[in-house]
Formats: C-alpha cells, sequence, structure tokens
C-alpha cells in the first residue's frame, strides 16, 4: 500500500511537563526491550513520558512478545513503517530498501517470519497507532513522526542536507522533530530548529560495539533543547541465540554481536565511512 496516499493521521499528546525519554527501532529485540523498561523506571519516567518512534517489529525473534510490551507498558508510540505493513496485510517491509539490495534480500527472510508471528490483539492495537505524534514540551512544538512527515520510509541522516528536514518543519511548523527509521542517532540543530533521532534499540548503530541508543530530550528554563543520547547494554547473546533458533538471517545475528551492520547499503558516504567508529565518545 501507498501510505504517501493515505490521510495522515496525528494524535495530539498535549503538554507534557519534564523530560522526555525517547527510542525507536525495537525490531522484535524483547531483550533489548525489557532492558529499556528497566531503564526508564529505575530512571522514573512514567509512561507518559515515554515515546517510542516506530518499528515495533522488525528483525529479531520476538515480534508479538514486543508489541504486547510495548501495548502492556502503555507508553506513548507511533507507527513505523513495519507496523504500517503487517497491519495492512502487506507481503514486504516497506523499508524503502532498493530493489536486489542486500537489505532487501534480507527482508525477504526476517518480514516472513515477523508477519506470521502477530496475535489478531496485536494487530488490532497497531491499527490504532498514529502515524504522526504531536505535543509541546516546554512550551516548544513537537512533532514525533518515523521516517519524514509525507514518508515513513524515508532515511533521514545528520549528513542529510538541511533543506530536506526543513521542509518537514514547514509542513509541520514544529520547533522540535523526533525521528526513526534509520538506525543511527544524532542532532542536528539550525534555525532555531531540532532535528533528534534517538536511534534505535533493536541493532547496534553500526559502530562496532554491542551497545544500543535511547535519547532524553528536555526544554530548560531559558527556552533551550538539550537532547542527550544514552547508551543501553542488554544480553545481546540470548537476542541473537533466539534469532538463530527461529531461522532469522544470521548476519544480523552477528550484527547484535559486532556492532557492525552487514552492509551499509542505506547510508550515505559520510556515515557509511564511520562505520566501526565509537559514538559520542
Amino acid at each position: 500500500m501507498d501510505h504517501n496516499k493515505q490521510e495522515i493521521i496525528v494524535q495530539h499528546a498535549g503538554a507534557i511537563n519534564g523530560p522526555l525519554l525517547i527510542f525507536g527501532g525495537v525490531y522484535s529485540n524483547l531483550q533489548a526491550l525489557e532492558a529499556m523498561r528497566e531503564v526508564a523506571e529505575r530512571a522514573g519516567f512514567s509512561p507518559d513520558r515515554i515515546i517510542c518512534t516506530g518499528d515495533i517489529v522488525g528483525y529479531c525473534a520476538d515480534p508479538e512478545a514486543c508489541v504486547q510490551g510495548i501495548k502492556d507498558w502503555g507508553i506513548q508510540a507511533i507507527a513505523g513503517n513495519v507496523e504500517l505493513q503487517l497491519r495492512d496485510g502487506e507481503d514486504e517491509c516497506g523499508c524503502n530498501f532498493d530493489e536486489g539490495s542486500r537489505c532487501d534480500l534480507l527482508s525477504r527472510q526476517w518480514y516472513p517470519f515477523a508477519q506470521s508471528q502477530p496475535s489478531a490483539d496485536s494487530l488490532a492495537w497497531m491499527r490504532t497507532l498514529p502515524h504522526h505524534l504531536q505535543l509541546t514540551l516546554g512550551g516548544r512544538l513537537v512533532y514525533v513522526l518515523h521516517g519524514s512527515w509525507h514518508n515513513p520510509s524515508e532515511f533521514v541522516f545528520q549528513s542529510t542536507p538541511w533543506p530536506a528536514k526543513a521542509a518537514n518543519f514547514e509542513a509541520t511548523q514544529a520547533d522540535i522533530i523526533l525521528a526513526g527509521h534509520c538506525g543511527l542517532p544524532f542532532l542536528d540543530q539550525k534555525e532555531g530548529k531540532t532535528w533528534f533521532n534517538a536511534g534505535v534499540i533493536g541493532m547496534p548503530a553500526n559502530d562496532g560495539t554491542t551497545r544500543v541508543w535511547y535519547a532524553i530530550l528536555d526544554v530548560n528554563d531559558a527556552g533551550a533543547v538539550i537532547g542527550t543520547h544514552h547508551a543501553l547494554t542488554y544480553d545481546f547473546a540470548t537476542a541473537a541465540e533466539r534469532m538463530r533458533t527461529h531461522r532469522l538471517p544470521a548476519s544480523y545475528a552477528l550484527t547484535l554481536s559486532t556492532g557492525i551492520w552487514d552492509n551499509c547499503d542505506i547510508l550515505p558516504a559520510i556515515e557509511t565511512n564511520a562505520q566501526g567508529q565509537p559514538l559520542f565518545e
């Protein structure tokens, strides 16, 4: 289904006080999700101050448990492209991989498994997820989206030219955009606007470590937007073993242990050249 032609559903969350915890890309990695919830609860984040930027389902072995885990946690979440495809009964992941690319070929292995797992209850819950979430934080208008305003499968990176990001600010009139999809954490601030990608918790960030990433966002008393990235450690060995048990792509299971992506098909040159370099150090 062409999601660009669907009516865009925006959920209005109102004003939120205090910092937000943001993560995305659970990718069916139950061990990472359980670690994320433990960290959030230990830090005192209530569910209304936690946001998932989509792609709860993905490469790893526990799609149903992860969907139910997010649902039961009661946090705020939007639909990623994978949830949109699953709930619409589509036969591919909708990730915007180039046809015939390595990512495309591997998706033909993991997506059928992901499609076979969710219960009717999980699919019904996915249909309640909005495309975007709107809220205010410290008087700043915040939009949560997956890829971009017009396309949940658009890859937007740190190196993506600012005019492409500016078009999203123009469409939303937002001060802050919280995005997902690309798999890499970054903060880009220009012209009084903030594009903030928390990164993902389901796969490492191609930096040669097993760490995964979440973020915290706040607006201080002076009105400055403060976004910080934080590493999450979890039981990656169990997550990888569960992938092997279910005969999911071995190269993605290996990535959990090495921190290096199988390929850089989706990455611009700048991000490709940064492969294996630890982040935020």
